[in-house]
């Protein structure tokens, strides 16, 4: 090992390894079912492998545009005008990404300066508060509790400040499965009306609602869409995670600050991929089906641990479901999780991982973006869980 001389001062002191990588090298040293990760283990479409390869072959190698594919950007505006009639201009309020983090991270770059601040609803996806952090902003945590994880928007209100710059939004919500109500949509209409605030909505999971819900995506309300930076991803919709694929929408004054991040954080994302997506968003079943695909397995999961000891929460949207084990044990949801992978051969997620101060409510997620048979073992296992 190279021993530097050098001590650099961190701009991220408190950030680790994420508990991502942790649960899964325990997983595989145990060789543990992984229903921990929101990484399907099924494969994806034959036709998009069969696009990408056919771009690869006609020489679509080389740079995409900075913005984008043009056919990609045509087709994302066309979906944006169908599912909610919110029409964006596909040269100025359209950009291609490479990866929904990486339109997380340019719009949280370009449009969040230090001294601001950025409202942010725990539980989190981790990559939030250290993008925050990295532009000299605070980000002001509001809690979510269980068991039903509501926005409380009386809270939300009495941490507006001049201050406040951004307030970021995830739905369907990982990790807790829930989706915003027409309520929330009012309430937030409400506070953001006549201010300078911007949203930023994390839409991933935007084709993985369940029971018939409705997606209440900022693009469909005419005065939500004039404040919001909306990013979705390629990766969760077509189950190609790897290829991180993303993009995101905004109005143009937004989306012109944003690409001058882009441009010089990544340039455009990779190529062939576009073209071969491009292609499949021609065909809307492939995401228009995925609630349904999805909702099969979450049921499938909820009815294999019907014998478990678990309490399992209803799950909304995403591909999560949570799970409250107090009633069984007294050990923190970090330790449980590492028992049930080396006793059971199970890995999950602790849901303390996605709060900054480690808020513990003994709550676990697991992921069901699995195939059935994984799905099935996996409760199998937890079934035999004992306190």
């Amino acid at each position: 090992m190279l021993h530097s001389a050098f001590t650099p001062h961190s701009k991220l002191p408190d950030v680790g390894t994420t508990i991502f990588t942790v649960i899964s090298q325990l997983a595989a040293r145990y060789q543990a079912i992984n229903l921990s990760q929101g990484a399907p283990n099924f494969p994806c479409s034959n036709d998009l492998v069969r696009y990408a390869h056919e771009a690869m072959q006609a020489g679509h190698n080389q740079y995409a545009p900075m913005s984008g594919l043009p056919a990609l950007r045509e087709a994302i505006a066309a979906k944006a005008a169908t599912l909610y009639s919110q029409h964006y201009d596909v040269d100025d309020e359209v950009t291609v990404m490479a990866s929904a983090s990486e339109a997380l991270f340019s719009a949280i770059t370009a449009l969040v300066h230090p001294g601001d601040e950025v409202l942010v609803f725990e539980p989190a996806f981790d990559s939030y508060i250290p993008m925050i952090t990295l532009q000299g902003a605070t980000p002001v945590v509001i809690k979510l509790a269980a068991p039903d994880f509501a926005i409380p928007w009386d809270e939300v209100a009495a941490n507006i400040t001049p201050r406040t710059r951004m307030l970021l939004l995830n739905t369907p919500h990982n990790p807790t499965g829930t989706v915003l109500s027409a309520t929330d949509i009012a309430q937030l209409t409400a506070l953001t009306n006549g201010t300078d605030i911007i949203i930023l909505s994390d839409e991933v999971y935007e084709h993985v609602v369940f029971d018939g819900a409705l997606h209440h995506s900022m693009s469909r309300y005419p005065a939500l869409a004039a404040r919001s930076v909306v990013v979705t991803s390629f990766g969760k919709t077509f189950h190609v995670t790897g290829w991180r694929v993303g993009y995101c929408l905004a109005p143009q004054a937004l989306m012109a600050e944003i690409r001058k991040v882009h441009q010089f954080a990544m340039f455009a994302a990779d190529t062939p991929m576009q073209y071969a997506l491009a292609r499949l968003m021609a065909e809307p079943a492939h995401y228009l089906e995925l609630s349904a695909f999805y909702q099969q397995k979450r049921d499938l999961l909820t009815q294999a641990l019907a014998a478990s000891p678990l309490r399992l929460h209803p799950s909304q949207g995403s591909f999560f479901m949570l799970a409250s084990f107090g009633h069984l044990s007294d050990e923190s949801d970090s330790a449980f999780v590492q028992r049930l992978i080396v006793e059971n051969g199970v890995a999950t997620i602790p849901v303390s991982a996605f709060y900054r101060d480690g808020t513990d409510q003994q709550i676990i997620r697991l992921s069901f973006a699995k195939d059935d048979a994984t799905l099935l073992a996996g409760a199998e296992r937890l079934c035999r869980l004992t306190a």
